[in-house]
């Protein structure tokens, strides 16, 4: 019978406090890693300029997306009152503004919402349905009390020997 081939995924520290952490993740920082991430029970400060995470764009993204809906909005108010069908009743100017503000409103929520949503997934990579590190039972108490830095095996410059030394 074959032997199944095992690929090795990649070197899991566990390590004992969050300044360890922050020195280990500065450290393969250092060492040209760039396949790597920290694990905490909960928020790090600093833990995202020890790893080299540069700030995201997704706040301009969203703010964009906020403008083209409040744009939207009221272009297609203006269009449909103003330009298409105006109907001039009792004297009252054919397109007001604050008449149409909260549609705009509720269209900048909801093309700023949608591409909130969309755009974190996408620069997540979610859903990652299986990670090889999840497997492994220590990796539980990154959840309780235990902090983990990963150097996957997919970074071009892993080589096993080095990165345990």
């Amino acid at each position: 019978m074959p032997e199944l081939e095992t690929r090795h995924a990649g070197l899991l520290a566990e390590l004992p406090d969050v300044d360890s952490l922050i020195h280990a993740c500065e450290a393969v920082r250092d060492a040209g890693y760039t396949a790597f991430d920290a694990h905490t029970p909960y928020p790090v400060h600093g833990i995202d300029d020890a790893i080299g995470i540069r700030p995201t764009r997704i706040p301009w993204a969203i703010f964009v997306a906020g403008l083209t809906g409040t744009s939207a909005a009221i272009g297609m108010q203006w269009w449909m009152n103003a330009k298409d069908y105006p109907f001039l009743i009792s004297g009252k100017p054919i397109f007001s503004l604050p008449a149409n503000v909260p549609i705009a409103f509720e269209m900048t929520v909801l093309f700023a919402a949608i591409t909130a949503f969309v755009v974190t997934l996408g620069v997540s990579q979610l859903p990652k349905l299986y990670r090889a590190v999840t497997s492994r039972p220590r990796f539980a108490r990154a959840t309780d009390d235990g902090f983990f830095v990963v150097v996957e095996a997919r970074d071009p410059k892993y080589d096993r020997a080095a990165v345990t030394s």
